[in-house]
């Protein structure tokens, strides 16, 4: 069964006359009535009376025609749906992203997008890395922010923001009147640490390998707003980047002085995979801005 048989057919049904269906259709009226006979050997009833040089539906052709329509109105409004999804004027965006970005950085990413693109739409998921990873490896989304790069060849990276780490602490912290510090100076200290779903985690873990650091951790936090509060509350200090998301009162942000502590955050989009063309837009905008 095609869907050019099930076209014939209700061409058919509503003129009631296959000589002027086949001329509707622009085709033979042979193979017109091989189409309908095939269609009800296929089925096993016959769609149609013969009266002469006419025809009438038959009850069975009637059923089978309110069903078809039906079909075919569906599969016309799933094709509807797909050419607005991939409209590069107006389509849709997918992407996933993790709660800090969605503070600062992602919101200006799509203001100043929709000033260029005013009609294209975003479906937008935020969650830990672990959460947005999956949506991406099950193909959810377009595109994803974050700050751990996937390890599968299968991604490529963009660079956007290479935030500075800095370690925070309470106003009444030991600590809090230095300039800056080094990880030597965090020995021993209660840390606030971020469990292994955050993006930061694989970013931090490389931070303490290179310099030797190894934190006494007090505290799991379930997210960056999480271990920003509790620093705030004296329980311990932590390293985060400093992201308005988390610019509490009652923190004391002191820049690191061993080099290359940075969180950097980036672009994950799947290679030889189909984009929208709305995405590939959002992707190439993205590029540009973050030269």
């Amino acid at each position: 069964m095609e869907l050019t048989q099930l076209d014939y057919f209700l061409t058919v049904v509503r003129l009631q006359h296959v000589t002027k269906a086949s001329e509707a259709l622009a085709i033979t009226q042979p193979a017109l009535s091989h189409s309908i006979s095939k269609l009800e050997e296929e089925l096993g009833v016959p769609l149609f009376e013969r009266r002469g040089r006419n025809i009438q539906v038959s009850r069975y052709g009637r059923m089978f025609a309110e069903s078809v329509e039906r079909a075919l109105s569906e599969l016309e409004r799933g094709k509807q749906a797909i050419e607005e999804q991939v409209n590069p004027e107006s389509g849709v965006i997918r992407v996933a992203y993790l709660n800090i970005l969605g503070a600062e950085l992602v919101p200006k990413l799509i203001r100043e997008f929709h000033q260029r693109h005013p009609k294209i739409r975003f479906e937008l998921v935020q969650g830990n890395h672990t959460f947005i990873r999956g949506h991406m490896e099950r193909g959810e989304c377009d595109l994803m922010i974050s700050s751990a790069k996937l390890e599968s060849d299968d991604y490529e990276w963009v660079p956007m923001v290479a935030a500075p780490l800095y370690v925070v602490v309470s106003p009444t912290h030991r600590l809090a009147q230095q300039k800056a510090i080094k990880f030597t100076e965090l020995t021993g200290e209660p840390f606030i640490e971020v469990k292994h779903y955050c993006g930061l985690k694989s970013t931090l873990e490389s931070c303490f390998d290179r310099f030797g650091f190894a934190p006494a951790v007090a505290y799991e936090a379930e997210d960056l707003m999480t271990v920003a509060g509790f620093v705030a509350a004296g329980l311990g200090l932590s390293i985060l980047p400093k992201t308005n998301g988390l610019l509490l009162d009652g923190l004391v942000w002191l820049p690191i002085e061993d080099e290359g502590c940075i969180c950097e955050i980036g672009l994950v989009k799947k290679r030889d995979k189909f984009v929208t063309p709305a995405a590939q837009r959002f992707s190439e905008y993205v590029t540009a801005a973050f030269p």
